[in-house]
């Protein structure tokens, strides 16, 4: 598990999902594009939800557990930017591949 750091908390997410924000994150705030970052807490978690207001004012940190960068899915990645037109960034699981390679 990797760690988000944002305004001085800390969100702890996997690896793979993490270097997606990075691309996301990274690809809204060099537009200009300020956004709620949301997520699901896991029921163990207590359960309910996250909003995290982002924009390039709050310094980001991203630390990954391991040292090989994992491999991005480029269809989650256009995913997760051309649905946050409305403002939000909902992290999901990995959408289903909708063509063959």
């Amino acid at each position: 598990m990797g760690v988000l750091r944002y305004h001085n908390e800390d969100f702890s997410f996997d690896d793979r999902l993490l270097a997606h924000m990075q691309v996301v994150i990274s690809t809204k705030l060099r537009r200009g594009e300020n956004f709620f970052l949301t997520w699901a807490l896991p029921a163990d978690a207590g359960s309910g939800r996250h909003a995290l207001w982002v924009d390039n004012g709050v310094p980001i940190h991203i630390t990954y557990s391991g040292s090989r960068p994992p491999s991005l899915n480029r269809e989650w990645i256009e995913h997760l930017i051309l649905t946050s037109a409305g403002g939000a960034v909902h992290l999901n699981d990995d959408p289903p591949p909708t063509s063959v390679e």
